[in-house]
């Protein structure tokens, strides 16, 4: 009997006690397999990048076999020979070989005023003005001009000057919409007996200008 309790109170207690977690598995070692495989795709990469060839010439100045291969994988230029021995790169002290004209004592020694005075002239000489010409006139054509017209008027845009029928904001749109830009409806609208006549409705307002069109750029470059 009292071999029976003792078994059950240890059997209770075995029950009782946390579990014991695996050891094996360790604490943090997933995190330093991740590091060390990233680690090693880092050396990967490094070692298969391409190194600088540091193969120094031979004794007397000659390309040796290995820097003439190199050159040839190198798309014919041969490579840089990066040695500390290597002697410093001369200075530049001159300006030989370029442009003089801003430096003054140099060019002094070279003229005078009265030689820059005569390259005035000459270049002076040389000048061109043209003066601004009328408008050519289009010999041949048929189609109404507009620049013309611009100027033979004076009437703002907007003031009616001719008496129009009803026409629709939309049927308005439409006729419009048939140009490419409104020169071209102008055009077209001077052609077909506007301003007096508005057939299409290009120009419900009445004053005389189609689809938008705008006569004072032109007479702003007329001086008016």
């Amino acid at each position: 009997m009292r071999v029976f309790v003792v078994g059950a109170a240890l059997c209770a207690l075995a029950a009782c006690a946390p579990a014991v977690p695996d050891s094996g598995a360790g604490v943090g070692f997933d995190r330093v397999d991740q590091e060390r495989t990233a680690q090693m795709e880092r050396d990967r990469r490094l070692n298969s990048a391409p190194r600088v060839d540091t193969t120094p010439l031979d004794a007397t100045g000659a390309e040796t076999e290995a820097a003439r291969q190199a050159r040839r994988a190198n798309s014919g230029q041969a490579p840089v020979q990066a040695s500390p021995d290597n002697p410093p790169p001369q200075a530049v002290t001159d300006s030989a070989g370029l442009s003089r004209e801003q430096d003054f004592q140099a060019v002094s020694g070279e003229r005078d005023i009265q030689d820059d005075a005569e390259r005035l002239r000459q270049a002076q000489s040389q000048y061109r003005i043209i003066e601004p010409t009328a408008l050519p006139t289009r010999e041949g054509s048929d189609r109404p001009n507009v620049v013309a017209y611009a100027l033979q008027t004076n009437n703002p845009v907007g003031a009616a000057l001719y008496k129009r029928g009803r026409t629709s904001e939309t049927k308005h749109q439409r006729a419009c919409a048939a140009y490419a830009s409104p020169d071209l409806a102008q055009e077209a609208f001077l052609a077909q007996g506007g301003p007096q006549r508005d057939r299409k409705g290009l120009d419900p307002d009445g004053d005389g200008f189609a689809c938008a069109w705008d006569p004072t750029p032109f007479r702003r470059a007329a001086g008016r």
